[in-house]
Order: structure tokens, then sequence, then C-alpha cells
């Protein structure tokens, strides 16, 4: 049986492992990845619009991994409407790199479960197999981490390389749109916090295999004397 300060760090291990199990679930099905401001560019140039004119034909956009939604400002009011990525979408956008993200988290999220369960096996009792003891659970940490980070770095890349936002705002439009600005919004951070928290589990089970020197209390020996025979 484990110690009772090794039960406690694979204990708190366990509770990391599976809120990173949740806050990749919530980023997935929340679509507010990415937030912007867009420019009815063609709009804008029909009235050939100034500075102070601008404000009709700016409106805003945000979306996620599987739908999102835009407002669109061409000078005659607000318009709303709704989009999803899947599956006519997809097709304008990279769709290698889209899917690839998406299965990024997806193996993140298999990998987040499998360091819960063992770190709950490693909190109740010491493996037989050292996969299944702290190597193990680091290794499902790194791996879980690292697919996380590898999702996060692939978003970037399509929102500032692939020009994500531009190629969503003028899907299926008559009119051009222009970034003006975009920013990553919660959803974006909860998997950063995600990737985080498997650093931290990684950070914990070094801890728990340091042996820390036990206090040893000496005992004072009795010096037994003749005065003391007599009392």
């Amino acid at each position: 049986m484990p110690g009772c300060f090794k039960k406690t760090l694979f204990a708190l291990a366990s509770l990391i492992s599976f809120a990173s199990f949740i806050l990749i679930v919530v980023a997935m099905g929340t679509p507010k990845w990415t937030t912007g401001k867009i420019l009815c560019k063609t709009g804008a140039d029909l009235v050939n619009a100034t500075d102070p004119e601008l404000v009709k034909f700016i409106g805003e956009i945000y979306y996620g991994l599987f739908r999102g939604g835009k407002i669109r400002q061409c000078g005659l009011g607000g318009r709303r409407s709704k989009f999803t990525i899947f599956p006519h979408m997809v097709k304008k956008l990279n769709t290698g790199l889209h899917v690839m993200i998406i299965m990024f988290l997806c193996v993140a999220i298999f990998f987040s479960l499998v360091s819960f369960g063992f770190c709950i096996l490693n909190a109740i009792k010491v493996p037989y197999r050292a996969i299944k003891g702290p190597a193990g659970v680091c290794l499902w940490n790194f791996l879980a981490g690292g697919f996380v980070v590898l999702a996060v770095t692939s978003f970037m890349a399509a929102v500032k390389l692939h020009h994500l936002t531009e190629r969503i705002a003028n899907f299926r439009e008559i009119f051009q749109f222009v970034i003006l600005e975009e920013r990553f919004e919660d959803c974006f951070w909860l998997c950063v916090a995600s990737a985080t928290t498997h650093a931290v589990n990684l950070l914990l089970i070094a801890i728990s295999g340091i042996n820390f020197p036990k206090i040893k209390t000496k005992t004072e020996e009795a010096n037994v004397t003749a005065e003391d025979i007599m009392y």
C-alpha cells in the first residue's frame, strides 16, 4: 500500500486529470474560440465611406471548432447569422488542419481519462508493473499535454497563417469582408489551461518519487545507579 503522502499526491493528480478532461470537452463544445471585427469593404467602397461613417460597416464574428456566428454591417443595419463548420464550410477552409485540431483534442481527452484511471490505481495500491506505476502516469500526462499543445499550436497557425477568420467571414458572401481585429477567447485559453494541468501532474508525480528522510528519535538510555536501586 502507498503511504499517506503518496496517496494524497496521486488523488490530487487524478482530480487534475479529470479537470483537464472537463476543460477540453467544454472548449470543444463552445463556439467562441476566436472573436473579431469585420469590415464590409465592398459596401464601404460603394458609398466612399469616410472614417466616421465606417462604423456603419463594421460587424462582428465569432467561431469555434464546429459552429459560430456573425453580424454583417453593410450600411443598412446589422444582420445576424449563424453557421456550422461541418459539412459545407470545412471544404473552403484548410480541411486537413481543421480535422487534425479536432483529432488532437480527442486523443488528448482519451489520454486524460487514462491518466485519471492510473492515478486512482496508484492512490489505492502499488502496481506490480512499472507501466502502471508513476512512470506510466507520467507517460499518459505527457502525451495528453503534448496533444493539447499540438491542437493549440495548429489552431493558432490556422488563424494567423491560413487566415481562418477571413475565410469564414467571406464564406458564401457577395460582398468582401476584411478582418480588422481578431483575438482568442476563453475557450481557446481553456485548452491552454488543460495543457498546464498536465504539466502540474508531472510535477506532482516527480514529487511523489522523492524519498524524504525519516526523522528518527533517539531513546535516551537510562543510567541506573546504586542510589536508584535503593529507592
